[in-house]
Formats: C-alpha cells, structure tokens, sequence
C-alpha cells in the first residue's frame, strides 16, 4: 500500500463542525481494514486535538498520512500557543473559558488523552505564533 495522505481545514469556534476530520479519519481507516483498537486510539487522539484547534486556536488544518505500519496525523494552527506544555499535560488543567465548559468541553484532558491513545506525541508550539502537534499510532502486528 503506498501511503494515503489527507488533508483538512478545521474551522475555529465552529463546534457543529468540530470532530468531522476526526471522524473521515476513522472511516477511511476502517474502510482500509485498520484493527479497531489502532482506528480507537487514532480517532480519539485526532478528536481531542481537533476540538483543541476549535477552542483555542481559531481552527487550523489536519494532514495525515496512512501507511501498513503507522498512522501520522500533523495538526498546525496559528493560535496563541500553548505558555507552559508541561502544565497543559496535567490532567484537569484548562484554559477554555467558561462558556465552553458550558458546553461540556475544556476539562482539561484533551492533551493528556492524546498522549494516552498515542505510541509518539510532539508538541511544538510557541506564544504568540502557534502549535503543531504530531500524533504517531503504530499499527503493532
């Protein structure tokens, strides 16, 4: 299989769009016959980062590439950056201002669930410029 990259522009403070490259992601990998435990853990990792684009950083886009033995999702975005990414790892800690939680997000375990449900996390992100994430789920045998 030669690898399959996609492409997706996500729009900031859109949440009824928010999670629609997450889920064509995880379409397109059930469709090439990805296990359901590697298309869970892509999914949720993309998802989180996905909604972080939306509530943080006025959107940004989301390329990634398929191949046999793992799945490499780049998530770049020109928002305001991340000030301390340790901090932002802590389970629990949240920028999201009020009327977000309101709406059920910004709990705080957005970064720390992608770490979790992926093999490889960077994150690159600088005040002021913005944040590029790298996600890599291995496609173990």
């Amino acid at each position: 299989m030669e690898p399959l990259h996609l492409h997706y522009d996500v729009n900031g403070n859109d949440f009824t769009c928010a999670g629609e490259a997450s889920g064509k992601i995880k379409r397109t990998l059930k469709s090439l016959g990805f296990s359901p435990a590697i298309i869970r853990n892509v999914a949720i990792a993309v998802y989180e980062a996905e909604i972080n684009m939306v509530i943080h950083a006025g959107g940004g886009v989301i390329d990634c590439t398929i191949q046999p033995d793992q799945i490499l999702v780049v998530l770049k975005d020109t928002g305001p950056g991340i000030p301390d990414i340790e901090q932002a790892m802590q389970e629990g800690w949240s920028t999201a201002p009020e009327n977000i939680r309101q709406l059920g997000f910004g709990a705080g375990m957005g970064l720390p669930n992608i770490k979790k449900y992926s093999d490889d996390l960077k994150i690159d992100s600088t005040v002021g410029v913005g944040t590029t994430i790298t996600i890599t789920v291995r496609n173990h045998p």
